[in-house]
Parts: structure tokens; C-alpha cells; sequence
């Protein structure tokens, strides 16, 4: 199962009852398709960047899930063809591979080595 996020503004004139059945009829549209929803988050209302359809406000819904790669299609084309959702983007999520390997630890000479190695040299010096 691939991850992926998925991101959908709602019309600020639906009300707060349809929004909440809007909601779930998506997550539901997921779970149908054997996907598995994973977080939800609601940001609430916020400003467009840019108005859309001269609407300058959206309500911003977040949605984490689990599903195969046939699922981003059918739940954008549920996106698409309902009415109060104004934009929508699904993305899907790369693990990251680690392949660098680590880098080996030097070890520092222990400072008791150090004063020996010197007076060694001091005595072949003297001699």
C-alpha cells in the first residue's frame, strides 16, 4: 500500500452539518476502495491565495491515507465532479531509502600512550 496526503477546500457557504457528511463521504469513498484513513485534520476557514470562482475563502480539510495506486484516481474524480469542493490535490509519499553507509568512528590515542611514547624518545635521544 502506498501513503499519500490529501488536501481539499470546501465552499464557505456549505453549512457546518453538510460539511461534516461531505467529510465523511470521502473518507468513506477511501475505506471503500481499500484504502485506510489515517489522520483527518480540519484547519478550518482561511483566505485563497487567489480567488477561485470569485469566492476568496475556504474551508481547508487535510486527509493522511493508506491505499493502492488505482485509489487517487477514483477519490480526485469524486473531488471533481462535487460541487462545494473548490480545489483538491492528492500527493503520494516517498519513503526515503538511506543508502549511505555510516562513516567509521576514529579513535583518539589514549593520553597515557603519549607521555610513554615521549620518554622513550627523550632515552634514545640521550644515548
Amino acid at each position: 500500500m502506498n501513503k499519500y496526503e490529501l488536501i481539499y477546500i470546501i465552499d464557505t457557504a456549505v453549512e457546518e452539518a453538510a460539511r461534516g457528511e461531505l467529510i465523511e463521504k470521502f473518507n468513506g469513498i477511501i475505506a471503500a476502495n481499500g484504502g485506510e484513513v489515517v489522520k483527518v485534520e480540519e484547519w478550518g476557514k482561511r483566505r485563497l491565495a487567489y480567488a477561485i470562482n470569485y469566492k476568496t475563502e475556504g474551508y481547508y480539510v487535510y486527509v493522511a491515507f493508506n491505499g493502492s495506486a488505482e485509489l487517487p484516481k477514483e477519490l480526485s474524480r469524486n473531488l471533481g465532479i462535487n460541487e462545494n469542493v473548490i480545489r483538491s490535490q492528492i500527493v503520494r509519499l516517498l519513503e526515503k531509502k538511506s543508502s549511505v553507509k555510516p562513516r567509521p568512528v576514529r579513535v583518539a590515542p589514549v593520553a597515557e600512550e603519549a607521555p610513554a611514547a615521549a620518554e622513550a624518545a627523550a632515552e634514545t635521544a640521550a644515548e
